[in-house]
């Protein structure tokens, strides 16, 4: 019996062993060897007898749970294994509850906690109703929205045209007596930030992964997220490869636009809204990312999520809602459309990344789209644009090694680790990574300021979240994007360095640095409008 997600050794019995058998009852069980070390040989327990008659009542009194306690013998030497079945109901030790993921045993804290629990009663996060919310706040313009695409589609659903707002709501299960559920303030609220942070679209541009361009914030209702982000896609950030059939003009981009649409639809609707990141797009010459927060039904793999199966969507109310619009099937087919829809038009198929908690679509253009419209992968344009500038090759350093692996920037190095170890301390963090407290202080600001970071609760009893990259680190200017077309949401857009001196000099404004009061700027000259930039 090796060790597992199943199975762990413990070379003696100490207390701790009960957040082990807690972790294992809150997961789908296991067992717990007590008397083998950590190579797996048999060390043997010295009271062997004595913990097998006390170690059933001590799990049955602190945890309150019943549990298999067998003598075992090897070589001479008694051991003990402890079977833990999975409870259905969620145990604690001492008020902490465990987890047992992989081959580790997590305490959970705040959102990972909400989860946990919403899953042990068999509910699920959207379906928590948000107090303080009257039906008077929410947006007539996503009612009316939501109308529109539930006649237009394919279902065709007329009873959804004659309901009022109340009954309506009630139709699609977002209401909890007098309350509104998570879901209905994330479909239906004009600004569904207020209740939950995060809850909006972020693309950028990048010349290269760490170069920021410009970029955009799409805001509102999920509706209006939804078409908004298509439109500010399409309108700013996708080059079209343009055609003509007889006098038809026909453009195609480098991935299919119902592709495109089918990932945004199911980023929006099963990423993990408790936590505070957006939906972030990154866009590069030769390819588009999509990232958002979630995690996939439990015991799931890449690989099974690429094959024919059964939905489970993680936000079950969000995803009737588009389902009743017309936007979405209910099949588990998204993935599959999204792979015909490549197929179709001869593009490259995504490529699906899932860490923990973390889910990537990588869209990479069609290489007769990049010919098309003379465009070149990315990092090749990147080193061309540096010769280019410098007239001559750049020698390429080697990397430097460090402990056996490529020597790690410190940022890096302190987001690894408090991924990993979400409740460590500030004085944990330095120790661990060789710095003075100050010096740490001073990374943790640095990495807040660029929104890498975020702590959740007090010093003590909180915990960090880590958030993916979405920025430059060395921003010369900012300037607001204009929008020739501003597409239904709110959007917000910046653009940076080179690209915003570049709008600045066509508007006659001069951007300034940042400063520590804001960023400053003069116009030269007013103007009654301002036309797009269009890419």
């Amino acid at each position: 019996m090796k060790e597992s997600q199943r199975v762990e050794w413990k070379e003696s019995w100490r207390d701790d062993c009960l957040k082990v058998i807690c972790g294992f009852a809150n997961a789908e069980g296991g067992t717990l060897v007590i008397g083998r070390n950590d190579a797996g040989g048999v060390a043997g327990v010295k009271d062997a007898r004595k913990l097998l008659e006390d170690l059933p009542n001590k799990v049955r009194d602190i945890l309150g749970i019943l549990v298999d306690v067998n003598l075992k013998k090897r070589a001479g030497r008694e051991y003990l294994e402890i079977v833990i079945p999975a409870y259905t109901n969620p145990i604690s030790y001492r008020g902490e509850f465990y987890y047992r993921s992989g081959s580790t045993n997590q305490a959970l804290k705040a959102a990972s906690l909400e989860r946990f629990l919403l899953r042990k009663q068999g509910r699920t996060w959207d379906g928590v109703p948000i107090p303080r919310v009257r039906l008077r706040q929410l947006s007539r313009t996503a009612f009316a929205t939501f109308r529109k695409l539930a006649r237009l589609g394919p279902r065709n659903d007329a009873t959804l045209q004659r309901e009022p707002i109340p009954s309506l709501l009630d139709k699609l299960n977002l209401l909890d007596g007098k309350l509104l559920k998570r879901a209905g303030v994330l479909l239906f609220h004009p600004d569904p930030e207020r209740f939950i942070p995060g809850a909006f679209v972020k693309i950028g541009y990048f010349r290269s992964h760490t170069d920021l361009l410009y970029q955009d914030e799409i805001h509102g209702d999920l509706f209006s997220q939804a078409k908004g982000t298509i439109d500010t896609l399409l309108l700013k950030y996708l080059k079209a490869a343009i055609r003509y059939e007889g006098i038809q003009r026909v453009e195609s981009y480098g991935m299919p636009v119902d592709a495109l649409r089918e990932a945004l639809l199911n980023a929006l609707i099963h990423r993990d809204y408790s936590v505070s990141a957006p939906i972030q797009i990154r866009v590069y010459s030769d390819r588009l990312s999509i990232w958002n927060p979630g995690e996939l039904p439990e015991g799931w793999s890449v690989d099974r999520l690429m094959q024919p199966h059964a939905s489970k969507p993680y936000n079950p109310l969000i995803a009737s809602a588009f389902f009743r619009a017309g936007e979405v099937e209910t099949w588990g087919r998204g993935i599959q459309r999204i792979f015909e829809a490549c197929e179709a038009q001869g593009s490259p198929r995504p490529v699906i990344h899932y860490e923990t908690r973390d889910i990537w679509v990588d869209f990479p253009f069609a290489p007769e789209h990049l010919a098309a419209v003379g465009d070149r992968p990315t990092d090749e344009a990147t080193s061309s644009g540096t010769k280019e500038k410098t007239g001559k090759k750049t020698k390429e350093k080697p990397k430097e090694k460090f402990e056996g692996r490529t020597k790690e920037k410190t940022g890096d190095r302190l987001q690894r680790y408090v991924r990993e170890h979400p409740t460590a301390s500030t004085a944990e963090l330095a120790e661990s990574l060789g710095l003075s407290r100050m010096g740490i202080e001073w990374q943790i600001r640095r990495l807040k300021r660029l929104g890498l970071i975020i702590r959740v609760g007090p010093d003590k009893g909180g915990h960090w979240e880590v958030f993916p990259f979405m920025g430059g680190t060395t921003p010369i200017t900012t300037l607001e994007t204009p929008h020739e077309h501003r597409p239904p949401g709110q959007v917000t857009g910046q653009v940076t360095g080179e690209v915003a001196s570049e709008v600045a000099r066509a508007w006659g404004t001069v951007p300034r640095k940042k400063t520590g009061k804001g960023t400053k700027e003069t116009t030269k000259e007013k103007t009654g409008s301002r036309r797009g930039v269009r890419k």
